[in-house]
C-alpha cells in the first residue's frame, strides 16, 4: 500500500484559565455523602436528615446543578450512596439495611428487601442487572435481577466495608476499616484478603476505584492513596502533600483522576504518580468533601458536609497561563491496514497519551507514547473512520485515520 504522509502543526497559543470549583446552591444544610450524574444535566445527591424531620435527603437536578429539587425518600435513615443505571432507574443505600429503587427518575422511591440490618455504605453495578453492596459487619450483598432480590455473600470479615468496585461481573474489590482490601474473581462467591502495605494507627480505607482489570486505587485516612498495577497482588503508596482523610476517588481515563477529602480536591494527570491540590473554595471546620463524580475530564461535581455542592467545568484548574508549543506531527500510512507510524517533534519529551475514537466518540484504544517516533498496531480495529488524538499538558492534536483491510 502506498504511504501517504499526513502532517499538521499545532500553532503556539496562550490559554488563560480562571475558573475552578463553583459553589452550587443546594438550599440545604444537610450533610451530603454521595453524588451521581447520569449526563451533563441530570444528577442526584443523597445525604442525612437535616434534623427538621425531613428524612433521608435526596436532591435532583435537571439543569446541571443550577437548581436542586428535594425528592421524597420516605425514610429517616441516613443515605450513603446513589447510583443510576439509566435515566429512570436508580438505587440508594443507607442505614438499617436500606436499599431504595426508582424506575421513574426519582419521582418515587421503593424500599427493596435486603434481609440485613447493618449500615450499607456503597453500591456498584458492573452492568444493568448485576449489583453489589457493602456495609458494616463485613456485609456484602449481590443482586442479579436489577435489585429485586439480594443475596448475602460471605466476605470472611466483620469490620466495616466502605466501598465496592467491580471491573466486570466477576472481578471486584471491597475496602474498609483496618486497611481491609478484599478481592473476588468469581462474582463474589469467595473473597481473598490482600495486603495493602499500610501500617500504623490510621489505616482505614474509604474508597476504591479501578481503571482496568490490573490498575486500581484506594484512598483513606491521613491522605493515603495506594495503587496497584497487578490486580491487587501488591499495592504501592502514592505521594501526596495532604495529611487529612480522603473519602472518594474517581478516574475519567487511565491518567486523569480526582480524589476528595477534608476541604481538598486532588487531581492527577499521570496515573497517580503526582497529585496536585486544588482549592475547593471552602475552609470551614469539619468541612469534609465526601464524594466526587466526573462525567469527563472537565465536568465534575463534589459534595460534602453542610449542604456543600461544588461544580467544575474545566477540571478544577486554577488561574494560570499555559503555553501550547508548536509541534510537528506526522502519521503514516493513511489509509492503513494494520499499523501506523506516529512521528512527533517532542523535544521536551512531554508525556503523551494517544487516544483513538470511533465515529460515535467512544474510546476504542488508548496508550502512552514512549518514543517520539513509534509504531502503533491497529490491527484489532475494524474497517472505518477513526479520530486519533494525541495530548499532554501542553499540546492537543487530532487527525482522522482510515482503516481499510
Amino acid at each position: 500500500m502506498k504511504k501517504i504522509l499526513l502532517s499538521f502543526v499545532l500553532i503556539a497559543i496562550v490559554i488563560t484559565t480562571k475558573a475552578q470549583w463553583a459553589v452550587q446552591t443546594s438550599g440545604k444544610t444537610n450533610d451530603f455523602y454521595s453524588v451521581y450524574f447520569i449526563d451533563a444535566n441530570n444528577g442526584f445527591v443523597v445525604g442525612d436528615d437535616d434534623g427538621m424531620g425531613s428524612g433521608g435527603m435526596i436532591l435532583k437536578t435537571t439543569n446541571g446543578g443550577s437548581t436542586w429539587t428535594p425528592q421524597v425518600s420516605n425514610t429517616y435513615s441516613i443515605l450513603n450512596a446513589v447510583h443510576f443505571t439509566d435515566l429512570n432507574t436508580g438505587y440508594i443505600v443507607g442505614g438499617s439495611g436500606l436499599i431504595l429503587k426508582t424506575t421513574n427518575g426519582g419521582s418515587t422511591w421503593t424500599p427493596q428487601t435486603s434481609n440485613v440490618s447493618g449500615n450499607l455504605k456503597s453500591i456498584c453495578f458492573p452492568n444493568a442487572t448485576t449489583a453489589f453492596v457493602v456495609g458494616s459487619g463485613g456485609i456484602i450483598l449481590k443482586s442479579t435481577n436489577s435489585g429485586s432480590t439480594w443475596t448475602t455473600l460471605n466476605s470472611g470479615r466483620t469490620n466495616l466495608l466502605k466501598s465496592v468496585y467491580f471491573v466486570n461481573t466477576t472481578t471486584g474489590y471491597a475496602v474498609g476499616d483496618s486497611a481491609t482490601i478484599l478481592k473476588t474473581t468469581n462474582g463474589g462467591i469467595s473473597w481473598t484478603a490482600q495486603n495493602s502495605g499500610i501500617t500504623g494507627m490510621f489505616k482505614n480505607l474509604n474508597a476504591v476505584y479501578f481503571t482496568d482489570v490490573n490498575t486500581g486505587y484506594a484512598v483513606g485516612q491521613s491522605g493515603k492513596i495506594i495503587k496497584t498495577t497487578n490486580g491487587g497482588t501488591t499495592w504501592t503508596a502514592q505521594t501526596t502533600s495532604v495529611t487529612n482523610d480522603i473519602f472518594s476517588i474517581k478516574f475519567v481515563d487511565a491518567n486523569t483522576g480526582y480524589a476528595v477529602g477534608w476541604t481538598k480536591v486532588l487531581k492527577t494527570t499521570n496515573g497517580g504518580t503526582n497529585w496536585t491540590v486544588q482549592s475547593s473554595g471552602i475552609s470551614g471546620t469539619y468541612d469534609n468533601l465526601n464524594s466526587v463524580f466526573f462525567l469527563n475530564t472537565n465536568l465534575g461535581f463534589t459534595v460534602g458536609l453542610k449542604g456543600r455542592i461544588l461544580k467544575t467545568t474545566n477540571g478544577g484548574v486554577t488561574g494560570f497561563e499555559q503555553n501550547i508549543k508548536e509541534v510537528q506531527l506526522d502519521i503514516f500510512p493513511n489509509p492503513t491496514t494494520d499499523e501506523i507510524t506516529v512521528n512527533i517533534d517532542n523535544k521536551e519529551n512531554s508525556v503523551l497519551t494517544l487516544n483513538i475514537y470511533n465515529t460515535i466518540g467512544a474510546l476504542v484504544k488508548q496508550l502512552q507514547l514512549s518514543e517520539n517516533q513509534q509504531k502503533i498496531n491497529v490491527q484489532d480495529l475494524n474497517n472505518g473512520v477513526y479520530m486519533i488524538e494525541i495530548k499532554s499538558k501542553t499540546l492537543l492534536a487530532k487527525k482522522k485515520l482510515i482503516i481499510q483491510k
